[in-house]
């Protein structure tokens, strides 16, 4: 694993609008990530994780504090910055699977790439590589209303994984799905995370994502509380 830091967050703070006053979502957060991690942020609604997430993912800024992802200070980019952050460097996995339902799992998969400058025959490779990933090759014609909601979630983790991020973020990404499911999903990254270097990281309270956690980072009332680091 590099030694390098992907993500420094140093006195993040992040507060919203609330009827006349305010709502600290974050509140003082220091954080580092190297890359290759496969670690989590824990904590219960509100506790500020997707918060976190999002600001993380360029989807938000905080409203103190800095935020570096990849050496971009998160905090200073400008809209169309941010979008090249996400369209080359992240890869986003949702409970929701927000996947395209009138295109195949092939056109799912492919979209991120047709935002870069790829050929067709690299495409297709990269494509039918992502989608042996996960387990699906067989599917590549299907459509989304047509797969389980395991396939879908694998799906949706070939189409963040089809451009090899550097980083992944994964919001409750076991949420809509069974333990069978979801022990799958979770095996299917862990094995990305070692064999592709990828940093994964999560927002859950999901006990069976935080089983698989290499770092445990518990959030409570927008403040780190406690971490945990083990070797599984």
């Amino acid at each position: 694993m590099d030694n390098s830091p992907i993500i420094e967050i140093e006195k993040l703070v992040k507060k919203f609008p609330m009827g006349r006053g305010e709502f600290t979502a974050l509140n003082g957060i220091d954080l580092r990530f190297k890359q290759g991690e496969f670690a989590g942020l824990i904590g219960p609604s509100g506790s500020g994780k997707t918060t976190l997430l999002n600001i993380i993912g360029s989807l938000d800024v905080p409203s103190s504090g800095t935020a570096v992802v990849m050496g971009r200070t998160i905090e200073n980019l400008t809209a169309r910055e941010s979008a090249k952050l996400r369209k080359e460097s992240l890869g986003f996995i949702f409970q929701s699977y927000n996947l395209l339902a009138v295109h195949t799992v092939y056109e799912n998969v492919e979209f991120p790439l047709l935002l870069l400058n790829y050929t067709a025959s690299e495409r297709k490779k990269m494509v039918s590589d992502a989608l042996e990933w996960v387990g699906l090759t067989e599917k590549i014609k299907s459509k989304p209303p047509q797969l389980s909601g395991g396939e879908c979630q694998r799906v949706a983790i070939a189409r963040a994984m089809v451009k090899r991020p550097s980083l992944v973020l994964a919001d409750e990404p076991t949420a809509n799905l069974d333990t069978a499911n979801s022990h799958n999903i979770l095996k299917t990254m862990e094995t990305l995370n070692r064999e592709l270097k990828t940093t994964f990281l999560f927002a859950t309270h999901d006990d069976k994502v935080i089983s698989y956690l290499r770092r445990k980072i518990f959030l409570l009332d927008g403040k780190v509380d406690k971490e945990e680091i083990t070797s599984n």
